[in-house]
């Protein structure tokens, strides 16, 4: 992610006209990039709606468009204040978040002043883009975090309390976890983050420092949503008849579908986090596809060689597991390290998804087994593959050591404070009837049925 600079800037700035001034271009890219990943969640929602059985598609769609509605909203009113209000403000960034109410409904950021003959921004832009643009851009990560977890709990969570949950938890765990990674937090810059916590800060040999790498959310989101998922999966219980009663895909077009819409969309996650058209972005275009091609490939093969088919639904799976992965690592591998990166995670996502029997939790549609494992493996891949501070490139230990205890301080924050969340509300009430389930949680929760059937 790139960096916030407040800045005072001339009202036709949209015309490229120097290093801090807004671009027209990279604008412009940053609000496509933000329209492709808001359309990520309603391909989540194809994907793990055709995942589900019959009798509870649409609430499990229905659990990722209630995200992008709670979400949204929480994060205009308060979020983009409680990740990133520090750096256009200049206040002190706290350790964990920014202030929810310096930049409270984000108004704040179409301010103007006169000076002379110029209309100037008060507080500037985000990189070269506009601070309102990059609110959009941030907004839509927030809201495809939320609706990832939702797979874990698919077919027995009451939807009501799916929405509460969902705006408790983005206020609580993924804001912090945001401000401390992109937010200039804790886990942020080699200067006064974990890094020089770890290894000291030496201002005059800038590259002797190793900071923390995240390029797009390896921890925020993949992390992030996947230890949730576990959280929930223990705390909620298994579903009535689990290991008993199988669980097929009701429509396997529709998850290959889901899949082609993420992977489409994950060009504006991983591209748009650069904030800028330039050639790293043409770099982490190449490494996302590169990877997630490999990913593919490689959960194919193990299908292939352990059940004797590769699948259609591995397929699809492989594709997330391998834009996962690279999703930290994009902007910091070459491309061959890259199709290296992908071809582990497609393997170890694979072996990761049987787990849940052995260990008796029912992680639904295999949150814990993809986004959990994966984006554990990216992140700490960096301190392996990346260039000049990786282990097998030249550098030394410390860049594995900074992205392993990220990884493990993103573990341990999402698992407390997820767990927490959990009990306070529980109480009111969020699994359906056992009955319920059995009919179905589509005619109990909504009163509809995906398919008029004779």
């Amino acid at each position: 992610m790139v960096s916030a600079v407040p800045l005072l800037l001339p009202d036709d700035a949209f015309a490229p006209f120097g290093p801090d001034g807004l671009s027209a271009g990279d604008t412009a890219w940053v609000l496509t990039a933000a329209a492709l990943v808001l359309f990520m969640t309603p391909g989540l929602a194809f994907f793990y709606g055709g995942l589900s059985r019959q009798k509870s598609v649409l609430n499990m769609m229905m659990m990722s468009f209630g995200s992008i509605g709670v979400v949204s909203v929480i994060y205009i009113l308060w979020g983009y204040s409680m990740s990133f209000s520090s750096a256009h403000t200049g206040a002190d960034p706290g350790l964990i978040f920014d202030n929810p109410f310096s930049l409270f409904g984000v108004s704040q950021l179409l301010e103007t002043k006169e000076v002379g003959e110029e209309t100037l921004y008060v507080l500037g832009g985000f990189g070269s883009v506009p601070a309102i643009v990059w609110v959009g851009f941030q907004l839509t990560f927030a809201v495809i975090t939320v609706a990832l977890i939702s797979g874990a709990v698919a077919e027995r969570m009451k939807f009501g309390t799916w929405l509460l949950f969902g705006g408790i938890w983005v206020t609580l765990v993924y804001f912090p976890l945001s401000h401390m990674v992109w937010g200039g937090g804790m886990l942020s810059g080699a200067e006064n983050g974990i890094a020089s916590w770890l290894f000291g800060y030496d201002a005059e040999a800038e590259a002797a420092n190793v900071p923390p790498i995240d390029f797009a959310g390896g921890t925020v989101v993949h992390i992030n949503a996947g230890m949730a998922a576990l959280v929930l999966a223990l705390l909620l219980g298994k579903r009535a008849g689990w290991g008993k009663t199988p669980y097929r895909p009701h429509n396997i077009p529709f998850v290959m579908l889901g899949a082609a819409i993420l992977w489409f969309g994950w060009f504006g996650f991983n591209v748009g986090s650069e904030g800028a058209a330039d050639m790293l972005a043409g770099l982490v275009w190449v490494n996302t596809t590169a990877a997630t091609a490999a990913a593919m490939l490689s959960w194919l093969l193990v299908e292939r060689i352990r059940d004797g088919h590769a699948t259609s639904v591995g397929a699809a799976s492989g594709i997330v597991a391998g834009l996962v992965a690279i999703t930290p690592a994009c902007g910091s591998l070459t491309p061959v390290w890259s199709l290296v990166l992908g071809a582990v995670a497609g393997i170890l996502s694979s072996l990761a998804i049987g787990m849940k029997y052995k260990f008796g939790y029912d992680d639904s549609l295999d949150v814990v087994g993809v986004h959990l494992v994966a984006g554990l493996w990216g992140t700490i891949a960096i301190g392996l593959f990346a260039t000049d501070t990786g282990l097998f490139l030249g550098g030394g230990i410390q860049q594995l050591v900074v992205q392993a205890v990220i990884a493990l301080v993103a573990v341990a924050f999402t698992g407390i404070m997820t767990v927490i969340i959990a009990f306070v509300v529980k109480p009111l009430g969020w699994r359906v009837a056992t009955e319920d389930e059995e009919t179905g949680i589509d005619e109990t929760e909504h009163a509809e049925t995906a398919y008029e059937l004779a």
